[in-house]
């Protein structure tokens, strides 16, 4: 089944890599709901993409009752779901492992992990169920699913959990014309990575201003992604300034 355009919901698409793909993904024909906390920043998002191709739903992925809801709009609007970009996800203060509150460790699972199950769970359903069946489901891992930065510990757990979680849906969607592959991104340029960009705190001590690459191009990869047949899937790909220090760090 070709799936060169359909509905989509993304998260966290308020901002940074939300919007650029919430943009990308209208741009490319399709329709999406703009998931997030903050209204006013989903109006922002809604305003840059293309008229009558987005719906707003604020919503807070931690909140079961908000997630179930942000899915069944959808299914009562548009009567299926295609896409699910599932990418809203926060950092805990960067501080060693021993200086870390359990609610700072405990806010950033709930959120990039438990928030992202959340999601994931509602998506697998109607997707398994919907006519025609199936669909695509693409996580926002990181570069932090394969190697840590110092004193990052509940950001890195959490995206280490992301790749079991899209590995886990890979495998459970293959009966149910349902592929699901991960997004693992290195320094786009967003509101995220201005701290990187000024000096991030390297392995040996020291602090570096790391390049960043244009967040647009994460747009068009999630855009590739979605345009593949869901006989096709891409598990992971990872996209990242060419310079920043990955290979070998730490």
């Amino acid at each position: 089944m070709d799936r060169k355009s359909g509905i989509a919901i993304v998260t966290g698409a308020g901002s940074g890599i939300g919007r650029a793909v919430a943009i990308a993904l209208c741009k490319a024909g399709w329709t999406v709901a703009l998931a997030g906390r903050r209204e006013a920043m989903l109006q922002e998002t809604a305003a840059m993409c293309e008229a009558g191709r987005t719906r707003i739903v604020p919503t807070d992925i931690c909140e079961p009752g908000q997630v179930h809801a942000l899915f069944k709009l959808v299914m009562d609007h548009y009567r299926r779901l295609d896409l699910l970009f599932n990418n809203a996800g926060i950092n805990a203060p960067v501080k060693p492992i021993d200086e870390l509150s359990l609610g700072e460790w405990q806010q950033v699972i709930n959120t990039n992990l438990t928030g992202a199950f959340l999601c994931a769970q509602e998506a697998f359903r109607i997707m398994k169920h919907q006519n025609p069946q199936g669909g695509r489901i693409i996580n926002n891992g990181s570069i932090s699913a394969h190697v840590p930065r110092p004193h990052a510990a509940p950001y890195t757990a959490s995206k280490h959990a992301i790749t079991g979680l899209t590995k886990s849906l890979s495998l459970e969607g293959r009966s149910y014309n349902t592929a699901c592959g991960q997004i693992d991104i290195g320094n786009a340029r967003s509101p995220m990575t201005q701290d990187i960009q000024q000096g991030a705190l390297q392995p040996d001590g020291t602090r570096l201003s790391e390049p960043a690459f244009s967040i647009e191009e994460v747009g068009q990869a999630v855009v590739f992604m979605a345009s593949l047949p869901v006989t096709t899937n891409v598990p992971f790909i990872t996209i990242m300034a060419n310079q920043m220090p990955y290979m070998g760090r730490g």
